[in-house]
Protein backbone atom coordinates (compact mmCIF):
# COMPACT_ATOMS: atom_id res chain seq x y z
CA UNK A 1 0.00 0.00 0.00
CA UNK A 2 1.41 3.36 -0.51
CA UNK A 3 1.60 6.28 1.79
CA UNK A 4 -1.99 7.61 2.47
CA UNK A 5 -3.33 11.26 1.99
CA UNK A 6 -6.19 10.97 4.18
CA UNK A 7 -7.22 9.14 7.25
CA UNK A 8 -10.77 8.18 8.21
CA UNK A 9 -11.37 6.64 11.34
CA UNK A 10 -14.57 5.03 11.02
CA UNK A 11 -16.91 3.81 7.79
CA UNK A 12 -19.26 5.92 8.93
CA UNK A 13 -17.51 9.14 9.12
CA UNK A 14 -18.19 12.02 6.21
CA UNK A 15 -15.10 13.72 6.66
CA UNK A 16 -11.06 12.47 6.79
CA UNK A 17 -8.22 14.18 7.89
CA UNK A 18 -4.98 15.51 5.76
CA UNK A 19 -1.77 13.71 6.99
CA UNK A 20 0.56 15.23 4.36
CA UNK A 21 1.88 18.52 3.79
CA UNK A 22 0.95 20.37 0.95
CA UNK A 23 -1.78 18.62 -0.62
CA UNK A 24 -2.89 20.42 -4.27
CA UNK A 25 -5.81 20.52 -5.76
CA UNK A 26 -6.80 17.78 -8.76
CA UNK A 27 -4.29 15.17 -6.44
CA UNK A 28 -5.89 11.44 -5.97
CA UNK A 29 -5.75 11.25 -2.36
CA UNK A 30 -5.32 7.43 -0.94
CA UNK A 31 -7.64 7.14 1.87
CA UNK A 32 -7.14 4.46 5.25
CA UNK A 33 -10.08 3.82 7.14
CA UNK A 34 -8.42 2.67 10.51
CA UNK A 35 -11.29 0.73 11.69
CA UNK A 36 -10.38 -2.18 9.13
CA UNK A 37 -7.02 -0.57 7.32
CA UNK A 38 -9.30 -0.78 4.15
CA UNK A 39 -8.56 2.13 1.69
CA UNK A 40 -10.77 4.09 -1.56
CA UNK A 41 -9.57 7.39 -3.11
CA UNK A 42 -10.79 10.85 -3.52
CA UNK A 43 -10.14 13.67 -5.24
CA UNK A 44 -8.62 16.79 -3.60
CA UNK A 45 -10.78 19.65 -4.96
CA UNK A 46 -8.46 22.32 -3.57
CA UNK A 47 -5.24 22.70 -1.85
CA UNK A 48 -5.75 21.47 1.42
CA UNK A 49 -3.41 21.88 4.50
CA UNK A 50 -2.19 19.33 6.95
CA UNK A 51 -4.17 18.48 9.74
CA UNK A 52 -7.72 19.68 8.11
CA UNK A 53 -10.40 17.77 6.97
CA UNK A 54 -12.33 16.77 3.71
CA UNK A 55 -15.77 15.85 2.76
CA UNK A 56 -15.83 12.22 2.00
CA UNK A 57 -19.29 12.82 -0.07
CA UNK A 58 -21.61 15.52 -1.34
CA UNK A 59 -22.97 17.51 1.97
CA UNK A 60 -26.10 19.65 2.22
CA UNK A 61 -25.85 23.00 4.45
CA UNK A 62 -28.01 21.44 7.98
CA UNK A 63 -25.66 18.11 7.83
CA UNK A 64 -23.91 16.66 10.30
CA UNK A 65 -20.36 16.16 10.08
CA UNK A 66 -19.17 12.68 11.26
CA UNK A 67 -15.58 12.06 12.46
CA UNK A 68 -14.27 9.17 14.72
CA UNK A 69 -17.76 7.99 14.17
CA UNK A 70 -19.20 11.16 16.39
CA UNK A 71 -20.92 14.41 15.84
CA UNK A 72 -18.47 16.89 15.68
CA UNK A 73 -20.53 20.00 14.23
CA UNK A 74 -23.22 21.10 11.32
CA UNK A 75 -22.27 22.36 7.86
CA UNK A 76 -23.51 25.97 7.16
CA UNK A 77 -22.65 25.53 3.40
CA UNK A 78 -23.59 23.04 0.63
CA UNK A 79 -20.03 20.69 0.46
CA UNK A 80 -18.68 18.61 -2.87
CA UNK A 81 -16.86 15.41 -2.11
CA UNK A 82 -13.23 16.27 -2.03
CA UNK A 83 -13.91 19.72 -0.69
CA UNK A 84 -11.97 21.08 2.24
CA UNK A 85 -13.97 21.46 5.43
CA UNK A 86 -12.77 23.55 7.95
CA UNK A 87 -14.64 27.22 9.76
CA UNK A 88 -15.79 28.59 6.47
CA UNK A 89 -18.36 25.80 6.27
CA UNK A 90 -18.48 24.00 9.28
CA UNK A 91 -19.50 25.22 12.58
CA UNK A 92 -20.20 23.37 15.91
CA UNK A 93 -23.50 22.85 17.52
CA UNK A 94 -22.59 24.06 20.89
CA UNK A 95 -23.64 27.65 20.19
Amino acid sequence: MSIPHLLVHEHKDNVGVVVVEGLKAGTTMLAVVTADNSSFEVEAKADIPIGHKVALKELASGDTAIKYGEDIGRFVADVARGEHVHVHNLKTKRW
